[in-house]
């Protein structure tokens, strides 16, 4: 009786112990998130994600042009004037963007700079998608005539006048800048496209929270702030806001109507999807054409069945919600200032404003104060805790002399 009473005392002690060690644990666990909830969370990430080189781009992922594309990317000669450069729109230290409601070149543009952190994952380029590829929108702004206007001529005097950039490029390309102009602007185009696959943004306290609840890790989880929680279960549910950004990169990658303005001050329309992919099929640097690298052409195939439609009038790109902190003024026309701006667009949303044709999925939202409050907290949770990052150093190369 002696020996059950003692064992009859010590599992009562340890289970004791074992209560002691798991309330605090328990306490910690999100509150309210189902399992699908929780599966959704799952899908964003993990962060980063994985990338594979561009195909089409023959020096993607080469250190040399890396090297090279990171020094034309700050080049102000490429352009007329001598004094516009890739980085006097996507300013580093505003996470690739320039603060302004729409972009200023050597004039005022009409869409709203967007970031290039992460651009490597995208599919189409631009607000109306009109580049299917990293490199060729990369070499639009040098030829624009109201962001840089460059030329092949201009840009092919530039390296070969250069010995620096003449060795660079040797070692990018494996030759001397000895071809036609035309072949030397793409080229050059393809290794700023190299450096900008380079910027990629950390984790952020999303992530962080996403990776805790991978591992059941229930004490990290908890340090993400509960409205935070709160704004993450408008996002899933009642905001249907993954519908359209999804995965890793918060984004589907396509384009949609939300009830933004399109028209251009002083007269003008902005057609977006709908002119883009006229402009992109019209491109001589689509992927299509002959400087896609990829001598299979599988990575055209998405091209190569893209039609214009009268639904795409006045659809642009869904944006990536990470960095968000770093980018505003946000919408493709940048005509709203601070997320709690983007957040009463959506609760107040003006149905009247969309198209009548094609799937309808947005309502208005009728946050209360408190519920957009908890959704901005979310939204700014997509971005990294500290200052804008700085790009990565290029991979080391032989120094040119």
């Amino acid at each position: 009786m002696t020996f059950r009473r003692t064992e009859h005392h010590r599992s009562r002690r340890v289970l004791a112990t074992l209560l002691f060690l798991v309330a605090p644990a328990a306490a910690a666990e999100p509150d309210g998130f189902s399992a699908s909830e929780l599966e959704r969370i799952a899908s964003h990430g993990p962060w980063p994600t994985e990338w594979l080189r561009d195909a089409g781009n023959r020096v993607s992922a080469n250190p040399a042009a890396i090297h090279l594309g990171q020094r034309l990317f700050f080049e102000p000669r490429l352009s007329a004037n001598g004094r516009v450069a890739c980085a006097t729109c996507h300013d580093p230290a505003r996470g690739f963007q320039d603060g302004r409601t729409t972009a200023r070149g050597l004039v005022d543009g009409t869409r709203n700079t967007p970031g290039l952190l992460n651009v490597r994952h995208q599919r189409w380029f631009g607000w109306d998608g009109g580049h299917d590829n990293l490199w060729s929108a990369s070499l639009r702004p040098i030829l624009d005539r109201g962001e840089m206007s460059g030329s092949a001529a201009r840009t092919a005097t530039l390296l070969r006048g250069s010995a620096t950039l003449a060795c660079q490029y040797r070692k990018a390309f494996g030759k001397a800048p000895a071809a036609t102009d035309p072949e030397l602007l793409v080229n050059v185009a393809k290794a700023i496209a190299a450096w900008q696959e380079t910027l990629v943004s950390p984790p952020t306290p999303f992530d962080r929270f996403r990776d805790a609840l991978e591992r059941k890790d229930l004490a990290a989880a908890a340090l993400y702030p509960a409205a935070a929680q709160r704004g993450l279960k408008i996002f899933l549910g009642r905001g249907q806001c993954s519908t359209c950004h999804a995965g890793p990169l918060f984004t589907n990658g396509e384009f949609g109507d939300i009830g933004v303005p399109f028209f251009i001050k002083p007269t003008g329309v902005d057609p977006g999807r709908q002119g883009g992919v006229k402009r992109l099929l019209a491109s001589p640097y689509n992927l299509l054409g002959t400087h896609n690298d990829d001598a299979t052409r599988r990575n055209a195939t998405g091209t190569q069945y893209l039609r214009p439609e009268h639904r795409n009038f006045g659809e642009f790109k869904v944006p990536t919600l990470r960095n968000l902190t770093l980018t505003a003024p946000y919408m493709h026309n940048g005509t709203l200032a601070t997320l709690r701006d983007v957040v009463r667009h959506y609760s107040e949303l003006d149905e009247d404003r969309l198209h009548a044709d094609g799937e309808r999925i947005l309502k208005p939202l009728n946050l209360s104060e408190a519920e957009s409050a908890d959704l901005v907290a979310f939204l700014e949770s997509l971005s990294p805790d500290a200052a804008p990052p700085a790009p990565a150093k290029p991979p080391a190369v032989a120094a040119c002399r």
